[in-house]
């Protein structure tokens, strides 16, 4: 018979049968063991220990080295290796034979018999031929019927995701889990110093961060040094600077920290157990005084009454004010006179201007003074000029009775003890009222003057008893109608200073209290009633002179009182809703209709002067429609820094949780919780505030396109449709923005309609009053103050005026008269206008390069700055 031998690969199966009942003994013996020692390592990797005392770590670690020499105790202790006899059943087993028929292949016969073993031979045979088909079988440890809910399985299930939480901190979990934590010494953090230096707050300068490798700084004098220091290992370090040393304080069990006044340079050094930690050289700029100079001597102006004061100061770290004071040098004993004298905005550090105070009616006028520039920074350290002598300008009276109380006014400025001989000398005017008019008003106004003069002994009744002489001798010398006039002129620099005052605060993002609207609103009414008084004296005037009442010309929008006080209003609406911008908008245009008034100038062509106002008023109300774009547009960004505000917030706030759910002993204790929430409320607070700020400034911009809107119809007849659909966007923001929602896309809108609707109220000027004629164009006022940094001259840009012969851009088009004197219609830009173009193309590139504004925006911004 041919063919391999069966029973050559009986010894190979023998040994995989055994292999496969030692595993199906060993699994499950090892299987308690493991188990006890997964639940181990899921516990540690999830980091559950670590929240435990340190004492209680290293017991919860014998503990489970207990249950786990139990379980392999319990599982091994009657564990053995399979012998052959039982490899051989189970082979016969796993192949399905009858009989043990690899037991008949050991076995022997018995007897000798030639036929019993001729059979027993036979029957060997067949057992051999029967082994070829011998099969090892699958091991089948049985754990099914002893975990039949498969608690194996979700142990290794957790496991693997405790793996996965753990991450890269695998191995340290364990190891802290298993290490007791008394047991082993933590190791020490590696040193850390942060020193920084804030200078003064006048100064302006950012904080100056100390390099903790060493080196030399500069600092300002009064600089406030801080050094925070963690980590290391030693004692209390302490600063030296100079000779003097200063201890640290603790903030924590690893970290101290210290702050020193800088006056003086010296060797700054942190010291820690003897040893030099980190070291600088500090060389402390010392402070200089301001310096203030007149640029040319104080002389009257070449026009007018007022002075004319050309100054100039400079300082290191930039002026904080600069006033003039003035002595009377015939008694230089008398309280100074103090004239402020206005610097540009902020701090600057070197400015030059020209002030022009006028100080005819002062007491002092006519009389020899003396006057010295002071200059005062930040520090509070002063600077002043040389004394310059001057003598104050004065008015010229020719009533002979103004002429007398001017003098004794005067004499009185140079010796107030004088009051005999004031009494005398004006009981002397009273008792020849013939020089007056027999006006009872004058005769009282003497009486009171002497009155206060005997009986009134308090110093201060000297100057009120001139001031009744001077109001005494202007109205001698002007009669009412002058009177008013200078009443309405004070008002009227009463009111621009206060507006002033307000558009500076709004500049610096503060708002006005109430208190300073109140008297802003005072100071409206002032103005309203000195208007009303001075028309009501020019009418006098002119019926007395003319014996007739003056005429009322409708077509007159000067002299229309409605219009006045349609004016009056809009101007307390403005100061209400804090805009200061539009109410001296408003201003401006009543002075030049007063102005107008008071020069009494006529146009020859009514139906050319009407134009050209309507004209004008149609450019202001674009120039009005393009503030708002700017201001929406500000509006706007505002709405993207608090979105990327919140955005950052919430991104922090997610990584922070992240870390916590992978670093459970990092969580913050419930004082921190409640520090950082309180920050997240003031945060959510501060930006509720400025949404409802916002909301407001939307609501009086809406308010402020329907009064164009409405002007505008007025004047043309008919509304831009992109105005109403601005406003539509408008109270969509608005509602947006009181709703705490994002308002960005309907204030998009809004600023595109307003852009589109300027154009067409272009359009429809040209169509209805069209080009101008020469020389009504208005010149641009030049200021005479100019600071470091400074901007130039402040307005709203003007529409171009346009008409026949020119294109939308206000350029001569080719068939027009006069188009082949080529440059003949061609103004060159002046210096201020170049400055103002530079500055634009700046503020384009700066928001260009604000990449998360919209990309529209972008595309728009690109495009202007290619094209110009």
């Amino acid at each position: 018979m041919t063919g391999r031998d069966p029973l050559a690969a009986l010894p190979r199966r023998r040994a995989l049968a055994r292999l496969a009942l030692a595993w199906e003994r060993l699994w499950p013996a090892l299987w308690p063991p493991l188990g006890v020692l997964g639940l181990f390592l899921t516990i540690s990797l999830l980091g559950l220990p670590l929240l435990l005392p340190n004492w209680a770590r290293p017991v919860l670690a014998v503990l489970f080295g207990l249950a786990f020499a139990f379980a392999a105790w319990r599982g091994f202790r009657a564990w053995s290796l399979p012998v052959e006899e039982e490899a051989d059943r189970r082979l016969e087993r796993a192949s399905g034979l009858p009989h043990r028929p690899l037991a008949a292949l050991a076995d022997k016969p018995a007897g000798g018999d030639a036929l019993a073993l001729a059979v027993w031979e036979a029957h060997r045979r067949r057992a051999a031929a029967s082994i070829s088909r011998l099969r090892v079988g699958i091991p089948r440890p049985g754990l099914a019927a002893r975990d039949p809910i498969a608690l194996r399985c979700a142990l290794g299930v957790a496991l693997l995701a405790s793996l996965f939480v753990a991450g890269p901190e695998a191995p340290e979990r364990l190891r802290r889990a298993v290490v007791p934590g008394f047991a082993v010494a933590a190791a020490t953090p590696a040193l850390r110093v942060e020193a920084w230096v804030t200078p003064p707050a006048y100064t302006g300068a950012a904080p100056l961060f100390l390099d903790p490798a060493g080196g030399a700084v500069t600092v300002p004098q009064g600089s406030r040094l801080q050094v925070a220091l963690s980590g290391g290992s030693g004692g209390a370090p302490e600063l030296q600077l100079g000779t003097e040393a200063t201890p640290f304080r603790a903030l924590d069990g690893r970290s101290w920290g210290v702050e020193a006044q800088l006056d003086q340079g010296a060797r700054l050094v942190i010291r820690r157990d003897g040893f030099e930690v980190a070291g600088w050289t500090l060389t402390v700029q010392a402070d200089q005084p301001p310096t203030a100079s007149f640029a040319e001597p104080p002389a009257r102006a070449a026009r007018g009454l007022a002075l004319r004061l050309s100054w100039r100061t400079d300082d290191d770290w930039g002026v904080a004010s600069l006033h003039a004071e003035m002595r009377l040098k015939p008694r230089p004993q008398a309280p100074a006179h103090v004239i402020e004298i206005g610097l540009p905005g902020g701090q600057p550090r070197s400015a030059r201007g020209i002030a022009g105070p006028d100080l005819s009616a002062h007491p002092w006028a006519g009389l020899e003074v003396e006057m010295v520039l002071v200059a005062r920074d930040g520090a509070g350290q002063e600077g002043r000029s040389e004394v310059a002598t001057l003598t104050l300008p004065e008015r010229s009276f020719t009533h002979p009775v103004a002429q007398a109380l001017i003098a004794l006014r005067k004499s009185l400025s140079l010796d107030p003890t004088r009051r005999v001989e004031a009494r005398q000398e004006l009981d002397r005017i009273a008792a020849a009222p013939d020089a007056f008019e027999h006006d009872t008003t004058t005769y009282l106004a003497l009486r009171s003057a002497r009155h206060r003069l005997v009986r009134d002994r308090r110093p201060d009744a000297v100057g009120e008893a001139q001031e009744i002489l001077w109001e005494t001798a202007l109205a001698l010398e002007e009669g009412r109608a002058e009177r008013t006039a200078r009443a309405l002129e004070q008002a009227r620099a009463a009111l621009r200073e206060a507006l002033d005052q307000a558009a500076r605060e709004q500049q610096e993002n503060r708002e006005q209290n109430a208190e300073q609207r109140a008297e802003t609103e005072r100071r409206i009414q002032e103005l309203r009633d000195a208007i009303r008084r001075h028309l009501e004296a020019l009418a006098e005037r002119l019926q007395r002179e003319n014996a007739e009442a003056m005429p009322f010309d409708p077509q007159n929008r000067m002299m229309d009182r409605r219009e006045l006080d349609r004016r009056m209003e809009r101007m307390r609406e403005a100061n209400r809703e804090n805009r200061p911008q539009d109410a001296q908008r408003e201003l401006a245009e009543l002075e030049e209709q007063l102005r107008a008034l008071e020069e009494g100038r006529t146009p020859r062509n009514e139906a050319e002067q009407r134009q050209r106002q309507q004209r004008e008023r149609g450019q202001q109300q674009m120039g009005v429609v393009q503030d708002m774009v700017r201001r929406q547009t500000e509006m706007m960004d505002s709405g993207h820094r608090r979105a990327e505000a919140e955005t950052q917030r919430r991104e922090a706030e997610r990584r922070a949780q992240q870390l916590q759910n992978r670093a459970p002993w990092s969580r913050p204790n419930p004082q921190q919780e409640e520090q950082a929430q309180a920050q997240r409320n003031e945060a959510e607070q501060a930006a509720r505030t400025e949404a409802g700020r916002e909301a407001r400034t939307q609501r009086a911009l809406r308010r402020a396109l329907g009064e164009v809107m409405q002007q505008f119809g007025d004047l043309t007849g008919e509304v831009p449709p992109q105005l109403g659909r601005a406003d539509q966007a408008m109270r969509e923001a608005q509602e947006a923005l009181t709703e705490g929602r994002d308002a960005r896309t309907p204030q998009q809108t809004a600023i595109r309609e307003l852009q589109e609707g300027s154009r067409q109220m272009a359009q429809q000027m040209q169509r209805q009053f069209g080009q101008g004629q020469e020389g009504e164009e208005e010149g641009e006022g030049e200021g005479e103050m100019m600071g470091e940094g400074q901007g130039g001259g402040q307005g709203q840009d003007q529409a171009q005026d346009q008409g026949p012969g020119r294109d939308p851009l206000g350029r001569r088009t080719r068939e027009a008269p006069g188009a082949q004197d080529n440059g003949s219609d061609t103004r060159v830009p002046d210096e201020a206008e170049l400055l103002r173009t530079r500055r634009i193309q700046e503020e384009l590139r700066k928001r260009g390069a604000e990449r998360g504004r919209p990309q529209e925006e972008l595309d728009y911004i690109d495009r202007l700055l290619k094209r110009f």
